[in-house]
């Protein structure tokens, strides 16, 4: 069975998370009997299980780069301020 992230986990509401741990133990128990065929389908009830905490993590990411875009912004117009405002000065 593969795990999802550390990240995908940490933003799993608590019912998924449940459900996430039991889905992995099942999982975990088919494949030490051999039955990969119904692992696999277990992995796959994973994966659309952690799709909403990828989707959160995105929006994160998301949000973040939106806030470094941001202050990027605002340092670059200070900047420039400063810079007329050091050019008005010399005149």
């Amino acid at each position: 069975m593969r795990h999802c992230s550390v990240q995908v986990r940490g933003l799993l509401t608590r019912e998924e998370l449940d459900r996430y741990n039991a889905l992995m133990e099942v999982g975990s128990f088919l494949e030490s009997q051999g039955r990969y065929d119904l692992a696999y389908t277990v992995q796959k009830e994973i994966d659309i299980l952690i799709m909403p905490a990828i989707e959160r993590l995105k929006d994160k990411g998301r949000e973040r780069d939106r806030a470094t875009a941001e202050y990027l912004d605002e340092k670059r117009r200070l900047a420039m301020e400063l810079e007329d405002e050091e050019d008005e000065d010399e005149d």
